[in-house]
């Protein structure tokens, strides 16, 4: 089944060309989701007459950028703790204002360009259901003030405050941030594409890279020969020759509702449509869509053999399950309302799980991803700062922590597919003994934090 997203403006989703001849530009980049999009539209910025193509083995969007939960947040899968601890602690401010600052950028280049992609910036709701998940609320906000900001950046709500704004079954407590915007994804990356085009950027769409090489990208029936190659292919990478244990795909679900009735919408209140997760540790990540229905997503999937993505991974009944029930526990209202959608699709996870944003001006080869699912903002201010590192024109962004801070591969197999699977089971089953005792399992979370 199609997302909802894509479902929702099929009869305005365009096919574009494949790619069947040899070409010469000067930036190839392979993958035309966010990451891809936002390099070729920085790079045009900053290089008018560049020649750019980018090259997309199905369709703009067809990967987690037209799949995710519509989370336009200003987070990154990493703390300010562990980017101290690998860099400084003036990196780790850094990164995480510029962060914050993406949102801000990203609000005015849809607005600049007219992209029309339901775009509001409610901010977003941390909860808490039970005393171990309350201490990683409090703590979280207690550590970003710890590095200098403030209450505007996030803060702990009252169980009125957070009533007033969602109507939250158990919600013992929770902390607001401003830094996060409800999308829909297909919108922003389909608007997204038809602005780089607008600008003279050629997207070639069913046109499947096969290899990476300096200075080349290999096709079936084509070669592409570009001064910079740039790889933004993320969830999909594993599918690339040498690049099996570059990035894991780890699925991720999502369901959606029927809209919800006056009295519902009254009952949950949702005005302002904030995004909303809680602080389990195996992830759930929701919204309200503009036109009211739930979307409510989450993780936990088994990792597959080999890195292998496959149409049929799309759809998983036990997981999406899964999701429905504790859709069900956070919202009770929604067991009376049809489930309209479910789809999944893969994400692209670093052996660090950290995101990287890297270029080799002597091979002229670049990447950028590993988001870990915190992609949609991330992947402009990654493209950004990608496109001032192929410009050379020194710019402060080529200074962030994350520049040429790549990962270590991924162990082979059978050890990827034990280990991954492995910390997988090990979330879940530290979620139900924190539910279960309303104590932290020491061991495991001790297990957990030195894998990963």
């Amino acid at each position: 089944m199609n997302s909802y997203w894509r479902e929702s403006v099929r009869s305005e989703i365009v096919s574009r060309d494949s790619l069947v001849s040899n070409i010469d530009v000067d930036i190839a980049i392979v993958g035309a989701g966010y990451s891809g999009l936002w390099t070729a539209y920085y790079l045009k910025k900053l290089r008018p007459d560049a020649r750019v193509a980018v090259i997309e083995s199905n369709q703009v969007g067809f990967g987690a950028s037209g799949r995710n939960g519509g989370w336009c947040s200003g987070f990154l899968p990493m703390t300010l703790r562990e980017l101290e601890k690998q860099h400084n602690r003036q990196a780790a401010i850094e990164m995480c204002r510029q962060s914050f600052a993406t949102i801000d950028e990203i609000e005015k280049i849809i607005a600049d360009e007219n992209i029309d992609c339901d775009f509001h910036r409610g901010g977003t709701i941390h909860g808490a259901t039970n005393a171990v998940q309350r201490t990683r609320v409090i703590e979280e906000v207690k550590e970003l003030h710890s590095y200098g900001f403030s209450e505007n950046d996030s803060r702990m709500l009252t169980l009125e405050e957070a009533r007033d704004r969602i109507n939250i079954s158990g919600l013992l407590a929770s902390s607001y941030t401003p830094h996060c915007a409800a999308i829909h994804p297909v919108k922003l990356v389909s608007g997204l594409a038809k602005v780089v085009e607008r600008m003279g950027v050629k997207i070639y769409e069913n046109s499947r890279v096969d290899e990476i090489n300096s200075g080349t990208l290999n096709l079936k029936h084509s070669i592409v020969r570009a001064e910079v190659v740039v790889r933004a292919t993320e969830g999909f990478t594993s599918q690339i020759k040498h690049h099996r244990r570059t990035l894991a795909p780890l699925y991720s679900y999502m369901v959606a509702t029927e809209p919800l009735t006056k009295s519902q919408r009254d009952e949950i209140g949702w005005q302002n449509r904030e995004t909303y997760h809680d602080a389990r540790n195996m992830i759930i990540y929701v919204q309200i869509t503009r036109d009211g229905r739930i979307a409510f997503g989450g993780r936990g999937a088994p990792y597959h053999f080999g890195s292998r993505v496959k149409p049929n991974y799309d759809n998983h009944d036990e997981i999406h399950q899964k999701i429905i029930s504790s859709m069900h526990d956070v919202f009770p209202l929604t067991k009376d309302l049809n489930i309209t959608h479910r789809w999944g699709g893969p994400l692209g996870v670093p052996r660090n799980w950290q995101p990287s944003v890297n270029y080799d001006p002597r091979l002229g080869l670049a990447s950028l991803g590993g988001y870990v699912g915190d992609g949609v903002a991330a992947a402009n201010l990654a493209a950004r700062t990608l496109a001032h590192l192929v410009v050379g024109d020194d710019h402060p962004l080529t200074n962030l922590a994350w520049v040429n801070h790549p990962s270590r591969k991924w162990e082979v197999e059978p050890l990827r597919y034990f280990g991954i699977n492995g910390l997988l089971r090990l979330s879940n089953s530290m979620d139900k003994y924190e539910y279960e005792t309303g104590t932290v399992d020491k061991f495991r979370s001790k297990l957990l934090e030195r894998f990963l």
